[in-house]
């Protein structure tokens, strides 16, 4: 895979992420004053972190040839396009009394920290075309 598809892809995917946790944070804000309502978070930076560095590691790595599967295996890379974001429930605090523990000041930040994050992919992905672009002329 060449560095523009490349780019482009994880480009398209940190998008697809911006986007589903805009919608995840604003079903927390929607939900602030629901009595027990627990929020949620999306993880997907830190998996796909994880996942370019042991592509990046395999190349350098020495790896166990293996007749079965039942043998050892080395370490394997794991390609990023399988990783995959996950919602997480925040259990572990409360901020009112009736159990909810959304703070909708932290939440109103976050929309705004996604939407600014969502606009900066968007004139990151129109440079990579543009620069393709530049290349086809």
């Amino acid at each position: 895979m060449n560095s523009f598809t490349r780019s482009v892809d994880l480009l398209h995917r940190a998008m697809d992420v911006s986007t589903l946790r805009y919608s995840v944070s604003a079903n927390n804000l929607a939900n602030a004053g629901v009595p027990n309502f627990k929020r949620t978070t999306v993880n997907f930076e830190a998996a796909l972190k994880e996942a370019i560095d042991s592509e990046k590691n395999a190349k350098d790595s020495f790896v166990l040839k293996t007749s079965d599967d039942r043998h050892i295996q080395s370490k394997t890379y794991t390609d990023y396009r399988t990783v995959e974001p996950r919602r997480v429930l925040d259990y572990a605090t409360t901020s009112d009394a009736n159990g909810n523990n959304v703070d909708a000041e932290a939440e109103a930040m976050d929309i705004l920290k996604t939407q600014l994050n969502y606009q900066l992919l968007t004139q990151m992905q129109s440079f990579q075309f543009s620069q393709m672009h530049i290349v086809l002329k």
